[in-house]
C-alpha cells in the first residue's frame, strides 16, 4: 500500500511523487493509495494524486484512492477534478 505523508503542500509535491512512483513498481495490477494521514495540504495533493493516476495508467496499473480527507474531496469537487481523484471510501 502506498501513502501519502501528513503534509503535501507545493513543496513537499515532486518528492512525494517522485518516491511515490518508485514504490509503485512494486505495486500489484492495482496499487492502493492511503491518504487518511493527510492533514496538512493544498492543491498540490490533488496533483499528486492525479499524477500518480496517470504514471499507474501508463504502466497499465489500476489506482484505488482510500481516505481522502472530506476537504480535499471538497476542493477537487470545486476544481471539477472529483472523477479523477478516483477515490474510494
Amino acid at each position: 500500500m502506498l501513502q501519502l505523508p501528513a503534509t503535501l503542500t507545493h513543496p513537499q509535491a515532486t518528492e512525494c511523487l517522485n518516491a511515490l512512483v518508485q514504490a509503485l513498481s512494486s505495486q500489484p495490477s492495482e496499487a492502493v493509495l492511503d491518504a487518511s494521514a493527510l492533514s496538512q495540504f493544498d492543491s498540490s495533493a490533488l496533483a499528486v494524486v492525479m499524477e500518480l493516476r496517470r504514471v499507474c495508467k501508463r504502466t497499465g496499473k489500476a489506482l484505488v484512492v482510500q481516505g481522502l480527507p472530506p476537504s480535499l474531496v471538497e476542493l477537487a469537487t470545486l476544481y471539477g477534478v472529483e472523477s479523477l481523484v478516483g477515490q474510494h471510501l
